[in-house]
């Protein structure tokens, strides 16, 4: 028997630049309901990114390009065949991309210490832009982890 199909919602583009990826993102970076916060966080890593690049770069741009750049192709899921237990790589979906995308660049922003939140996500989203930094670092990861499990792509569902 199937699974019920997921009603998916959507959102609101945020406020100040009317983006449903920018909406999402601060809905990731949200912690115990405080919006606010969260936007104050990502605005404020917005000016910081335009300021590092002098106004050369929009941050809006950079950040499409961080998400783009952290977004994994493949991963590997856990399947149980005949007793063991083999990583099969398995496609991302659309959705799922965005989701593990913005994670990572929280996570790797997270991690960073002794700096205001704001200052440590520009970086993070700057050096996830021309492909380096902790989060792209996972992204490759989890490429090479699918592609040394690729000879039981077969037992794909």
């Amino acid at each position: 028997m199937r699974r019920k199909r997921k009603i998916g919602r959507t959102i609101e583009p945020d406020p100040k630049y009317n983006n449903s990826l920018v909406a999402k993102f601060i809905n990731y970076l949200m912690k115990d309901g405080e919006k606010s916060v969260a936007q104050r966080v990502l605005y404020g890593s917005f000016d910081i990114i335009k300021k590092s690049t002098k106004g050369k770069k929009d941050a809006l741009e950079v950040f499409d390009v961080a998400i783009r750049n952290v977004s994994p192709v493949v991963e590997v899921k856990s399947r149980r065949i005949g007793g063991a237990h083999y990583q099969v790589p398995r496609e991302v979906r659309g959705e799922r991309k965005i989701a593990l995308a913005a994670r990572w660049i929280i996570q790797a922003a997270q991690a960073r210490k002794g700096k205001p939140m704001a200052q440590k996500l520009a970086e993070e989203l700057l050096e996830a832009a021309v492909n380096e930094g902790t989060a792209v670092k996972k992204k490759q990861d989890i490429h090479r982890m699918a592609d040394a499990n690729k000879a039981f792509a077969h037992f794909s569902w």
